[in-house]
């Protein structure tokens, strides 16, 4: 169970910084090599999210894998963007984080 949550982590990581990054530290580059780096970075994502998926589904139900992705890409995404894009966190964030609560509450209660 441990494993496909940290792939996953990991993988969103690389996922979150292909689809953002490239606004703060390509900002002044050309659209395509934006394009063309976030593609490089995004296979890294891919390398680690299939296996997650992989084992994860293995012990998981498909709904449960997915919303436990999303639980992670939230945690994620609120990271970089308070860190690496210097993003204020809002109460929104917090609001979002307990429906993703409940979200998980809900599908792992599934009989």
């Amino acid at each position: 169970m441990w494993l496909p949550i940290g792939l996953l982590a990991l993988s969103n990581l690389f996922m979150t910084y292909a689809w953002y990054g490239h606004l703060k530290s390509l900002k002044d580059q050309p659209l395509w090599v934006a394009i063309l780096v976030s593609w490089g970075i995004a296979f890294f994502e891919y390398c680690l999210q299939v296996p997650a998926n992989r084992y994860g589904y293995q012990s998981l139900s498909l709904g449960q894998l997915k919303v436990l992705q999303e639980v992670i890409s939230l945690l994620v995404f609120a990271g970089f963007a308070f860190w690496y894009m210097e993003f204020p966190l809002t109460k929104n964030y917090l609001y979002a984080g307990l429906c993703l609560i409940g979200a998980v509450y809900f599908i792992f209660s599934e009989p």
